[in-house]
């Protein structure tokens, strides 16, 4: 079976990815099986150079909380502060602890130092954005940051009759910021401030500060920088997503946990729209964020769907958004040894090269031609942290990276 597919394969490179797609995607989406290896970071990191250099594309967008990604931005575009401070207060979920975003990061802004001693135009100049929500697995953030931020833009550009509240009436209702991170109110409904009454009113209060936004936005945006606009945009759909996510962490009902899922996946599709709207942007998450088929996932025993992300993306964008999977071989300092040959994972595995780029759909035509006995079955990881392939999701990728060893790396 290995030489049938020889052919679905080719060198892991730019030009070889847009020769798979039908034409440029405003949004590529690159996914990884799992966080933080340094070989798929270096992998990434490659692919955004070339996509840079050679197609056009201006923005990466991670994995990681929106707003703190704003220092990084800050960052890149202007030089505010260094190299250390973006990579540490930029990146959520611990991603700033690795060296292949900080290699990124660093790219981007001699990049653009570069960009700008050319006498380069702003638009020609390259950005970075966080799309996931200010969540973690133990908790999700006060949405005190989000909202505030908003309020002060609007304070600061309409009338004041014209807001729905005080600064000072935010700050009550908001309370302590701990109340809202306890960790013990992801495990309990109870433990949750999202359905209280002060909360309720910071939703109305919330959904008020955007319709104002939006309502004054041909005041707005000729007044001042595109980028405050969008930016105040961002702290709107967070201050909103937060809220509602709150909510949902004090439903006591069955679909809790998937509904918390769905939302999440919801505020990242936010984002994602915002960043496509700017121009081509290369999007890297975890596959099943941005997978066009349905996200599962089980939880205390009990199974949980959701639409992903990229599912959602896909379906405002169609042909705009392009999704290309990664895979990997093995991760042996994790204990994920040679994948079985009869994997899908096993049989790109038995091809040469340490890095391929494959044509998803065409190889899951030849997968789907073999005799029944020789179709691949489901990998099964030995580490939690590994999501194998899925063969029947193949034919809903526009590509496939598989790289055949991830290489332990220390982090930076």
């Amino acid at each position: 079976m290995a030489t049938d597919i020889t052919d679905t394969t080719h060198a892991v490179d730019a030009e070889a990815l847009m020769r798979l797609l039908p034409a440029r995607p405003g949004l590529l989406a690159l996914g990884e099986p799992t966080h933080g290896e340094g070989t798929l970071l270096d992998v990434r990191n490659d692919l955004f150079r070339q996509l840079v250099e050679r197609h056009g594309y201006r923005t990466i967008a991670i994995e990681s909380d929106c707003l703190t990604g704003l220092a990084v931005d800050d960052y890149v575009t202007s030089g505010t502060g260094t190299l250390d401070e973006a990579v540490e207060h930029g990146f959520s979920h611990g991603w700033g602890a690795f060296e292949g975003n900080r290699e990124l990061v660093r790219w981007m802004r001699a990049y653009n130092v570069r960009a700008e001693a050319d006498g380069l135009p702003a638009s020609e100049r390259l950005r970075f954005a966080g799309v996931d929500g200010p969540l973690e697995i133990s908790h999700a953030a006060s949405p005190r940051q989000a909202l505030t931020a908003l309020h002060r833009y609007l304070s600061a550009r309409v009338d004041t009759e014209l807001l729905p509240c005080t600064a000072e009436t935010l700050d009550r209702l908001l309370g302590a910021d701990d109340r809202w991170t306890d960790p013990a109110a992801m495990r309990d409904p109870a433990r949750s401030v999202g359905r209280s009454a002060g909360t309720d009113r910071l939703r109305l209060l919330a959904d008020d500060l955007v319709a104002l936004l939006d309502a004054q936005a041909p005041h707005l945006i000729p007044a001042g920088a595109r980028d405050d606009w969008d930016r105040a945009r961002l702290y709107g759909r967070t201050a909103t997503g937060l809220l509602r996510y709150h909510s949902a962490m004090a439903d006591p009902s069955p679909s809790r946990m998937a509904r918390l899922c769905a939302l999440r996946d919801m505020m990242m599709t936010g984002n994602l729209l915002a960043v496509a709207a700017r121009g081509p942007a290369l999007v890297h998450a975890h596959n099943s964020h941005l997978q066009r088929a349905k996200s599962t996932m089980r939880m205390g025993g009990a199974p949980l769907e959701w639409w992903s992300a990229g599912a959602l993306v896909s379906a405002r964008l169609g042909g705009e958004y392009a999704f290309v999977a990664m895979a990997l071989g093995t991760i042996r300092h994790r204990g994920v040894d040679t994948p079985p040959p009869d994997t899908v994972e096993g049989r790109l595995y038995a091809l040469p090269g340490d890095r391929r780029l494959v044509d998803a759909r065409r190889l899951a035509a030849a997968l789907e031609s073999a005799p029944g006995d020789a179709r691949p079955e489901p990998r099964t990881s030995p580490w939690f942290g590994y999501a194998p392939l899925d063969p029947a999701h193949l034919a809903d990728s526009d590509g496939l990276v598989f790289v055949k060893d991830a290489l332990a790396s220390l982090a930076s």
